[in-house]
């Protein structure tokens, strides 16, 4: 269903098995609009309040599903290609807002901002609706959209303290450089403090180390090329900075609770059940 399209919009409340189930669904962007609900998870910051208009922001190849059964609101699913071609900076803005924390990125939108999303959101929809897709109409709009997003995000961590700018700064750059650059030392000298410093201010508000955040994103990535990679165990640990493959094995189990072969057994099974790559 999802191979010829590049963009798919539903409401949640009808949105059908076959697109969960779709293999070509971990090749989009997904915007999920909830419209006057409750969070789908525990927030790390201080909101206003836990109901109103949350807007998830869930990058391709997510390893987890958040469960949006029964929830009003809008699903907006867009692949890559409708990007390519614009500005690199946007790109990068667009790339890092739904990657900043790996699984998901999520905005809680005020009542201004609501009804400024909903008029570029009716103007994307009435072009989507139409029998054939103006492309240059839908990447405007899409763009549109997504630049009111982006500045939503920038909105929200300009009004938090100077601990929360240095925290997203240290997402950015993880996001970034976790592949090649492990230590804390390395992401504290980026952001002009010393390791000990970012520490505490990750403790605080994360309440994870540096280091523990570090081994968090390679375990998510080793997740996501598990299961969405033909790539062998032994050459994920490879395009993971690993030489050894044993200790690969060892560091994997010491932070999700399983080798990753039982990793990908449980996967494979879960597959088989459910026809989807969606886990719990």
């Amino acid at each position: 269903m999802l191979s010829d399209k590049v963009l798919y919009i539903r409401n949640l409340d009808n949105c059908p098995p076959s697109y969960l189930e779709d293999p070509g669904r971990r090749e989009f962007f997904e915007i999920v609009w909830l419209q006057d609900e409750n969070a789908l998870h525990v927030p790390q910051h201080s909101f206003q309040t836990l109901r109103g208009d949350w807007i998830y922001l869930i990058p391709p190849y997510r390893v987890h599903q958040l469960n949006k059964a029964g929830k009003k609101g809008l699903l907006i699913s867009f692949k890559r290609e409708l990007l390519e071609g614009d500005l690199k900076e946007f790109l990068l803005d667009v790339f890092r807002m739904f990657n900043i924390q790996g699984e998901f990125s999520c905005l809680q939108v005020d009542e201004e901002n609501t009804k400024r999303l909903a008029t570029i959101f009716q103007l994307l929809n009435e072009e989507y609706q139409k029998p054939t897709l103006h492309l240059i109409m839908i990447k405007a709009l899409l763009k549109v959209f997504l630049l009111q997003l982006i500045q939503l995000k920038e909105q929200h961590f300009t009004m938090q303290d100077i601990n929360e700018k240095r925290v997203y700064e240290f997402m950015l750059l993880l996001e970034s450089n976790y592949l090649e650059e492990r230590t804390t030392e390395f992401y504290a000298d980026n952001l002009g403090i010393s390791a000990k410093r970012l520490n505490q201010i990750l403790k605080e508000k994360l309440n994870k180390t540096g280091v523990q955040l570090i081994h968090d994103r390679l375990v998510l990535e080793a997740k996501r090329q598990i299961i969405h990679s033909e790539n062998t165990i032994k050459e994920i640990s490879f395009n993971l900075g690993f030489k050894d493959r044993s200790y690969f094995s060892r560091f994997f189990k010491q932070h999700s609770g399983q080798t990753p072969q039982e990793f990908q057994f449980s996967v494979n099974k879960h597959v088989q059940e459910h026809a989807n790559t969606l886990i719990n």
